[in-house]
């Protein structure tokens, strides 16, 4: 089984932001694959279950963002799922809107929701999606531009690099990261 989780925050006030691209993925998953995402367990909104072959558990930790990790490690825990299970989607001002990055054991880069679920399981050792949401314009701080709405001239754009980051996802269960690498980088 692979816990894939998707980071966020919750609430409609919320749910246009550029921080909430996890949630977005996990929902563009489920969507896929026909999973339901209505129970809640774990601080999180969860779904059962197959993606190419392979069980797996979508969450969407409702902790707020800088606390990820009390929902994603008493998930894994309970699901007894090791560190290679665990694929998490996150949003990175580093990188560019409409590009990805797929990592494995990076440090959080400044990301509260990643330093939350490395600091609760005491390792690194897990799979990334880093979905780009670019850098904030001069003279906004990076907190205020992740927690702001992507603009209308973005939208296509976003709802493009929210499918291909739910394809990543889907080549690193059927293929493996390294193969998904190639393939996404």
């Amino acid at each position: 089984m692979k816990l894939i989780a998707g980071l966020g925050n919750p609430g409609r006030s919320y749910a246009r932001h550029r921080h909430n691209v996890g949630f977005h993925v996990v929902d563009e998953l489920a969507r896929r694959h026909g999973i339901e995402m209505r129970k809640r367990s774990f601080g999180a909104i969860i779904g059962n279950g197959v993606i190419s072959g392979e069980s797996v558990l979508l969450a969407k930790p409702e902790t707020y963002m800088n606390l990820s990790g009390e929902s994603v490690g008493p998930l894994l825990s309970y699901f007894r799922l090791d560190m290679d299970s665990l694929i998490v989607i996150h949003d990175d001002l580093d990188i560019d809107l409409g590009r990805m990055k797929l990592a494995r054991a990076a440090g959080h880069g400044g990301h509260n929701g990643v330093r939350s679920i490395i600091e609760t399981l005491g390792s690194n050792d897990f799979t990334r999606v880093r979905v780009g949401v670019g850098r904030p314009p001069e003279g906004l701080d990076g907190a205020n531009y992740v927690l702001s709405p992507f603009m209308e001239e973005e939208t296509s754009m976003v709802a493009e690099s929210l499918k291909r980051a739910a394809d990543a996802v889907e080549a690193i269960i059927a293929e493996g990261l390294a193969r998904a690498q190639q393939k996404y980088h």
